[in-house]
């Protein structure tokens, strides 16, 4: 990759955030994934009263991104923070638990997540080191 996609992708997410539906948690997270052909597509969560059926940005995202035919994935940014963009965000937000089993079914070790403030104040993890001894599709190969 020679441009400056970190940027870029964590501008999308921070857009992405700004759609999400967070009344009860008053959390808005939004991510944007990076696919091998270089589209961005973002996601944002979806709170629900029954909590459960509620759905995070990064699955929103690899969803968006499945439904229009994408198999291939190069790195996920994710923001979240208050539902005021303007404010600061409280922080550095890493997936979920269940939003990396969906990066190990889709994507390999060195699948790069940025959790991000801004542009410029982000960090960068590859998903070896975010989900190590993960459970992925090869487990599930039964012996010929």
């Amino acid at each position: 990759m020679s441009w400056d996609w970190r940027g870029e992708l964590i501008e999308k997410a921070l857009l992405a955030r700004e759609h999400a539906y967070a009344p009860y948690s008053h959390i808005y997270v939004g991510a944007a994934l990076l696919c091998a052909n270089n589209e961005m597509l973002g996601g944002f969560n979806i709170e629900n009263a029954a909590l459960t059926p509620g759905i995070c940005a990064e699955r929103v995202a690899f969803a968006r991104a499945l439904y229009a035919g994408e198999r291939e994935f190069k790195a996920i940014a994710v923001v979240g923070g208050p539902k005021d963009m303007d404010a600061a965000t409280t922080g550095y937000f890493y997936p979920c638990g269940v939003c990396r089993q969906w990066m190990a079914e889709f994507c390999g070790p060195d699948f790069i997540v940025l959790a991000a403030i801004s542009a410029g104040d982000f960090q960068e993890i590859s998903l070896a080191e975010l989900l190590p001894h993960s459970f992925g599709p090869g487990h599930m190969k039964l012996p010929q």
